[in-house]
């Protein structure tokens, strides 16, 4: 499965590296960032597992989506961009 895990750590200070290595770590080790707080990974977890994953290193004030994408998407990316893109569901 490919999923859009997209998130915003609003107090100051919050160490990005730990939710980083995190959603890394959720993934089968493909996945993409074009975007700044946002990750396109393929994993073997349900979006539950991913996001009870990422929970702890959120504050009541933060922000996070994690949503399953299917094979029908649209955007503006570069060519070899979306070649590794369309690879994540192959």
């Amino acid at each position: 499965m490919v999923c859009m895990i997209t998130y915003d750590l609003n107090a100051p200070g919050k160490n990005y590296d730990d939710i980083i290595k995190t959603i890394k770590d959720c993934s089968t080790g493909v996945w993409c960032t074009f975007w700044k707080s946002s990750y396109l990974i393929k994993t073997n977890k349900s979006v539950d597992d991913i996001q009870s994953e990422l929970t702890p290193f959120l504050d009541s004030n933060d922000t996070l989506l994690v949503i399953e994408v299917k094979k029908n998407y649209q955007g503006w990316l570069a060519k070899e961009d979306w070649n590794f893109v369309n690879d994540m569901f192959d």
